[in-house]
């Protein structure tokens, strides 16, 4: 059987269709998992995603000739039936279904199974062939229910309030970010975005997704500030536009809170374990529901979900991709601890 997906210099390429899917490098047509700087990347001539992604992927990458569908809706391309399906991973993020002569493959890009306010849940989807990600693929990877991490932000926030200090929290700013304003308790006190966290904010807005009042730190008189949760992205982490604050306590919310060591490594007073990728459990679980006959991994702890698979006698195999999920140069780092 020739495969309906191969590795190509540019990404994974479908040859029946003549496209690729969230290419690293300027092709024709790309049809696009989800607006994440590593799968949605700027010079392509074309691009397909879902309806709920075309703000985010317009304040991504600017003027560029996007083609969106609904969830569900199928096209052909060359001779391929292609649909995009929820991933539940952030807005708009989509697995990719591809049909030619009755064989199925689906592509998961990145995502994650419990649900949360700011995005369609995943629906999985049956296929012969499942592409996934094994960002988290390691059994130490088991995330609490995000409402019991959002209750401990609050209770973070609120004590800080109480002793007139103000909150920053890291947290990525297409996404994370979105998940932890949709769900914190904006009675507390006044909340202040960065920059990059407020634009993504209006694509949510734009999209139908609630969240509480945001502010610029200027807007907000410095007494006021000292109860504030402020939302940033990790990159401001150490620069000036922190100084405005005065007195902080600061925390990072990831997936990789869950290492030894990575608090400490991120010079940062808490960690909030709460990630936008899939669980050790849910990766399993995805790819048990896909009733997949054949499994691809395509980045994270690729080895050793690949031999989990085959101990179970699944064809399993590996797609050496350029994703990087949120593994950053300091969670490779720490990761190696």
């Amino acid at each position: 059987m020739t495969p309906l997906i191969v590795q190509r210099p540019a990404g994974l390429y479908c040859p029946a269709g003549d496209f690729h899917i969230d290419p690293w490098q300027p092709v024709d047509r790309a049809i696009i998992t989800h607006a994440h700087g590593d799968h949605a990347r700027f010079g392509s001539a074309h691009y397909l995603a879902t309806r709920d992604s075309e703000a985010a992927m317009r304040i991504r990458l600017g003027d560029i000739s996007l083609q969106t569908l609904a969830y569900g809706e199928a096209i052909r391309i060359g001779q391929a039936k292609v649909s995009l399906h929820p991933a539940g991973h952030v807005l708009g993020s989509a697995q990719v279904r591809v049909e030619v002569d009755g064989e199925v493959w689906v592509v998961s890009g990145d995502y994650k199974l419990e649900r949360d306010r700011t995005c369609a849940p995943f629906e999985a989807q049956r296929c012969h062939t499942f592409i996934t990600e094994s960002t988290f693929g390691l059994p130490i990877y088991r995330w609490r229910p995000q409402h019991e991490v959002i209750t401990d932000i609050n209770t973070w926030w609120r004590a800080n309030a109480e002793a007139g200090r103000a909150s920053l929290i890291f947290a990525y700013a297409f996404g994370k970010a979105q998940r932890i304003l949709a769900g914190i308790d904006a009675s507390i006190g006044p909340i202040v975005c960065h920059g990059a966290v407020a634009v993504l904010n209006q694509a949510y807005r734009m999209s139908g997704v609630a969240l509480p009042e945001t502010k610029m730190a200027d807007d907000i008189e410095k007494a006021v500030l000292k109860r504030a949760l402020i939302v940033a992205p990790p990159s401001a982490q150490s620069t000036p536009w922190l100084k405005r604050f005065g007195d902080y306590s600061d925390a990072f919310a990831s997936g990789w809170m869950r290492l030894r060591g990575a608090r400490r490594r991120r010079a940062v007073d808490r960690g909030f374990v709460l990630s936008d990728h899939a669980d050790w459990p849910a990766l399993q679980q995805a790819i048990a529901d896909s009733r997949a006959e054949r499994v691809y991994v395509t980045h994270g702890y690729v080895p050793v979900m690949v031999r989990w698979l085959e101990e179970r006698g699944i064809d399993a195999h590996a797609f050496a991709t350029e994703y990087s999920g949120e593994l950053d140069d300091f969670a490779q780092e720490i990761a190696a601890e």
